[in-house]
């Protein structure tokens, strides 16, 4: 029977090859992640041309927070300072990125080679960026619990996919080799 993961023949009866379950769970989170950015861009594209302060307000009573809390307050402020063109801006940016990690989860899901090297490549881009944030925020105080776990889990998936890559790699030398011996 063929398979269309690896296109290779596999005895009558036998079940179907599976990706390792990390290669399915990095899937999955880059889908949640996906699915995400997508929200925020399509988000983004419905409050072009409408009242900002309005819909910033309506956030804050859909998740009844207060307005007085600090945070609202920030939200509030920095809801004022947007514009539509920022907001095709993000739009733009958020719905690109959703269209890579959507491609990215599906590749990952069917073990496609392109993936993997797309999500080490994709998850090691943002890794200095963590580094200097964990680093700024260490020295002023600020709380670093979050910036930590995102730094963590992108660092584990880089693990990952690369001990992944490589033993590809020498999947395929070793099948090489054997080809033509």
């Amino acid at each position: 029977m063929l398979t269309s993961q690896s296109q290779t023949i596999t005895p009558a009866g036998s079940p179907p090859h599976k990706a390792p379950l990390g290669l399915r769970s990095v899937a999955v989170f880059e889908l949640i992640k996906g699915v995400l950015f997508l929200a925020i861009g399509l988000g983004a594209l419905s409050l072009i041309g409408k009242d900002i302060d309005q819909a910033a307000e309506n956030i804050l009573r859909l998740f009844h927070l207060d307005p007085a809390w600090h945070y609202s307050e920030l939200f509030i402020r920095e809801s004022a300072r947007v514009t539509d063109t920022r907001l095709r801006l993000i739009a733009m940016v958020s719905l690109t990125l959703a269209a890579i990690r959507l491609v990215e989860s599906y590749g990952l899901w069917h073990e496609r080679p392109w993936a993997e090297w797309l999500a080490v490549i994709s998850a090691g881009v943002y890794m200095p960026f963590e580094i200097h944030h964990l680093y700024h925020n260490h020295f002023s105080h600020k709380p670093v619990l979050v910036g930590a776990i995102v730094f963590l889990v992108n660092a584990a998936i880089v693990v990952y996919l690369g001990l992944l890559l490589a033993a590809n790699h020498r999947k395929k030398v070793l099948e090489r080799a054997a080809a033509l011996s």
